[in-house]
């Protein structure tokens, strides 16, 4: 006899067809099946019921998207589908969705998890890059808002679950066939660049021996190509238009931001993928389930672009006097005419690499019909590679040499970037030359290998740049779990178990000085392109620039046309980047699933704890300069520390229809990796300094520990229809510690002198770089709906609507009490997708949007960088047609769809400064066009 106590949400569990932990309970959720009315919609509105059922039926606050089909999730990519739910963004990368944001905290304060399974990652730190998944292998994707014990993820933001098919519950062999053409809106604006693309899926379930045995695998491929208009700063220095010159120690002013230089170029990329899952599921009892799945993703993005770098403030022309314009309204230099200047005309190529495995194996035994225990496994690896290259050209080289332009800008009163006038014609092959046009290869090494030093040549070494970062992560972990049920009043069962993760993430970075084969100080000339490199001309038309040569810049560096020379022999950076951080976690929870009632109010939910044990160790490198060349000594540091993370979530169910949620939790989201790591800029002197230490160090700082936060949340939720429920939710979010810049102390035992190779007897160093500290609190409200038109006439059957607000508000303050403003934050979020659905008719639209907020991009070298970003409203559109549904039989099985995206040409804006008019990035990504099949056997 069961254990099991029915109540509504076996009910609901098996009404949605979701399955449940507690499987011995079957019998008894059948017979509460037969019970209830069954609502069977398919397409994009099926999509919504399921979603709808798991927001209802969970224990924690959660939101959810699910496919009626593996490869049919109601968008092109996973992070677009994400960033529509309620309380979740996203940060475009390349035009394409990225980063999620949930709640007003950034991806690093959110966990991702696969199949339940926390995930590497393809960036230096722990946040996903979601464009990474294909969305075609999934059947869907659960945001936990609120945590429960037995949730083997933290994050303060919530946890992000995505989740491949279970076949054996699928029921019945299904062969699926997806196609989808792509084009940009922009035609190529690079003559070698792409601008059309395609991607395919074919998926293929079935069961086998008596349905014990299933089986799930996809096959994915995609070529997506994506192009951009870009206007981007070098920044806004101070300028005096009275002594018509930058500000310096005697500059008197007044002063005005005036543009230092720009950097515009139009990209064109594609991203290749090539994706396989698979799914073998077995269930030789009725007590037994068992469950392996293999991921495999391979990436390749590759960039080619084109650009004139324009100096300006901070070149070397002169500034006409009297040419310059003055916005009143923020004193910002608006137009003015540089004279005699000369630019650095830019073909660049750029190759992202990356290669994801991923295993797992699940196994789930009832005991007895009270007893049950899990046995789950897994191990995932990626590894990212980036071959970034810079190819300089001009008229002449060094800052001296060639012929001048007289350049003038104007910004005309948008985010848009500046407008240039220009004299020069640099589509002209017999002008514009390889080279270094301007004398920026400050390098000991560069001038010592070419004998510059104190020559008319110092400097002018550098005629191209190429930066090479790799990353490789690796994730291993194993859970041990048991359940009981209890015949109990007030609990349905208790859960406890063990797990145990060990992570290990490295970072290589390096770059590469070009220089010409054959340069020297006796033949310092440029070089006439190739006939055989040149790809014709790109458009810099959309700033004002014309045309511009086009040449292939990776067949240059590939057929030997420049020597190599190492930047990490005389830059740092590439030590302090370079680091490897280990993880091993291991983490106890205790968990009782509450099924009560208090008074005549059914009562559901849990309340536990986990207890998490971390050994974290990182090793690098300490890094000096010492006559020009950098030495290094290596570092090794661990730390150890542990939390104790009590949660409970309580659903009252005040009717069938009506539910109030409170959930409470004590939250941790770990540090970034490139903030935790042990390599540092190091020096050593035997007179102590101001703390007391011998040892200056300035780097990651490998003993921080998570940020910590309590949440709560409070909800109310109303389903007034199979389609349709209305939610208002308030949260909040008590900070006790987050991560700032600031000094601390380090132990550097073992350390040697890298000036001396020694190690000296004092071992205590003042280190600059993050600390733990600061306090404060984050809160808001969400109000989200899904209103199916039917309810208001049967007329209207078909139309539907969907929409979320959410607001946020934080108060926050650093160790030092200043105002600090959290990353990945707008201030107000909203989604809306309106839709038809009817005998095989589709159409939506659907609109996100969010306010300012800071956003993390990629800087100098590939280091992450903190910029504002300009909030942005995004559209998109998609109209299909299902013939199985219209009940055409010749054509049973098959559906097409025509979708548009970014309708409005929504640009990314970055900015740099007081003044909107100082924009550091404007991105035009224009419009995108996919025309799709599918076809199902």
């Amino acid at each position: 006899m069961s254990m099991f106590k029915p109540s509504i949400l076996t009910i609901a569990l098996a009404t949605a067809g979701i399955s449940s932990f507690a499987s011995h309970a079957q019998d008894e959720q059948q017979t509460a099946k037969n019970d209830v009315e069954v609502i069977e919609v398919k397409g994009f509105r099926g999509s919504v019921v399921e979603s709808i059922n798991t927001k209802r039926f969970s224990s924690e606050v959660v939101e959810s998207i699910s496919a009626e089909d593996i490869g049919k999730l109601p968008d092109s990519s996973i992070a677009e589908s994400i960033a529509r739910l309620p309380g979740l963004t996203a940060q475009r990368l390349d035009g394409r969705a990225s980063r999620v944001s949930v709640r007003g905290f950034s991806e690093n304060e959110s966990a991702t998890t696969f199949n339940g399974r926390e995930q590497v990652s393809i960036g230096d730190n722990r946040g996903v890059e979601f464009d990474l998944y294909p969305s075609e292998i999934m059947s869907g994707v659960t945001v936990y808002k609120t945590p429960s014990a037995s949730l083997d993820a933290e994050g303060i933001a919530g946890v992000i679950d995505m989740q491949t098919v279970k076949p054996l519950s699928k029921g019945e062999r299904v062969i699926m066939f997806n196609g989808q053409l792509e084009q940009t809106g922009f035609e190529k604006l690079n003559p070698d660049g792409d601008d059309q693309g395609f991607r395919g899926t074919v998926s293929y379930i079935d069961q086998f021996a008596d349905d014990t045995i299933g089986v799930a695998f996809a096959y994915n491929k995609m070529s997506s190509p994506n192009q951009e208009k870009r206007w981007n700063s070098w920044g806004y220095p101070d300028y005096s238009i009275s002594e018509n010159k930058l500000k310096d120690d005697t500059t008197v002013g007044p002063y005005n931001p005036i543009l230092g230089g720009a950097k515009p170029f139009v990209r064109s990329s594609t991203l290749e993928r090539d994706s396989a899952m698979l799914v073998i599921e077995a269930a030789p009892t009725d007590r037994l389930n068992m469950t392996f799945d293999a991921l495999y993703v391979d990436f390749s993005d590759e960039k080619i672009l084109r650009g004139i770098e324009v100096p300006f403030g901070w070149g070397q022309g002169k500034i006409r006097s009297g040419s310059e314009v003055v916005d009143t309204n923020s004193d910002f230099i608006t137009s003015a005419v540089t004279q005699g200047q000369r630019v650095v005309v830019r073909n660049d190529y750029e190759e992202r690499n990356a290669e994801l495995t991923q295993f797992g194996f699940n196994t789930k035994y009832d005991i007895d019909d009270s007893w049950s225990v899990e046995f789950d496994a897994s191990r995932s690896e990626v590894e990212r590679q980036i071959w970034s290259i810079e190819s300089y050209s001009g008229t002449g080289r060094g800052d001296a040499n060639g012929i001048a332009d007289n350049i003038g800008y104007v910004f005309d009163g948008g985010n848009t970037g500046a407008q240039f006038s220009h004299e020069l014609d640099y589509s002209d092959y017999d002008l514009i030359q390889l080279g270094g046009p301007l004398s920026w290869g400050g390098s000991a090494a560069l001038n010592d290998k070419y004998g510059l030093k104190d020559t008319p040549y110092q400097n002018t070494a550098q005629d191209g740049f190429i930066n090479a970062p790799e990353i490789n992560d690796e994730l291993s972990t194993l859970k041990l779990a048991a359940s009981k049920a209890l015949e109990s009043e007030y609990f349905s069962n208790v859960s406890f178990g063990i797990s145990y993760r060990d992570r290990e993430k490295s970072k290589v970075s390096e770059g590469y000085f070009m220089t010409l084969k054959g340069f020297s100080l006796s033949n310092p000339g440029m070089l006439s392109i190739p006939e055989q490199y040149r790809q014709g001309t790109a458009s810099l038309d959309f700033i004002g620039m014309g045309n511009m040569v086009a040449y292939d810049t990776n067949g240059l560096v590939n057929d030997g046309y420049y020597d190599l020379l190492q930047e990490s022999l005389t830059d740092q950076k590439h030590k302090t980047q370079s680091w490897a951080v280990q993880e091993e976690v291991i983490a106890v929870f205790a968990q009782l699933d509450i099924n009560a009632e208090l008074g005549s109010i059914p009562v559901t939910g849990n309340i536990g704890a986990r207890y998490v044990q971390t050994d974290q160790s990182s090793q690098g490198s300490a890094a000096n300069t010492i006559d020009g060349l950098v030495v290094v000594s290596p570092t090794d540091v661990s730390h150890d520390y542990s939390h104790f993370l009590p949660s409970i979530n309580l659903a009252f169910r005040i009717d069938e229809d009506q539910t109030i949620r409170f959930g409470a939790a004590k939250t941790i989201s770990r540090a970034r990796l490139d903030e935790m790591n042990a390599s540092i800029s190091a020096s050593y002197s035997e007179q102590q300094n101001n703390d007391g230490n011998n040892w200056n160090i300035s780097g990651g700082n490998p003993l921080l520990e998570p940020k910590e936060a309590t949440g709560f949340d409070l909800s109310y939720e109303n389903y007034f229809n199979a389609e349709g429920y209305f939610a208002a939710a308030f949260f909040y979010k008590d900070i006790t510690q987050w991560i700032f810049d600031g000094n601390y102390e380090v132990d550097m035992t073992g350390v040697a002198d890298p000036a001396t190779g020694e190690i000296p007897a004092n071992s205590t160093g003042s280190g600059s770089g993050k600390i733990n500290g600061g306090e404060g609190n984050l809160w808001g409200y969400e109000l989200s709906l899904a209103l199916p038109f039917n309810i208001f006439h049967p007329s209207l059957d078909g139309f539907g609507l969907i929409a979320s607000h959410t607001a946020v508000e934080q108060d926050i303050t650093d160790q030092k009490g200043n105002e600090y403003e959290l990353p990945g934050l707008s201030d107000q979020i909203d989604s809306l997708t309106a839709y038809y659905e009817r005998n095989g008719f589709q159409a939506r639209t659907s609109m996100r949007k969010r306010s300012d907020f800071k956003g993390d991009v990629y800087g100098l070298g590939f280091a992450t960088t903190q910029v504002d970003i300009k909030g942005e409203t995004i559209f998109d559109a998609q109209i299909g047609y299902d013939f199985t549904e219209a009940g055409i039989e010749s054509l049973d099985g098959l559906s097409v769809t025509f979708q548009v995206q970014n309708i409005t040409e929504e640009p990314f804006v970055s900015l740099q400064g007081s003044s909107d008019l100082q924009v550091r990035d404007y991105q035009d990504y224009g419009r995108t066009f996919l025309l799709g099949f599918s076809y199902k056997l």
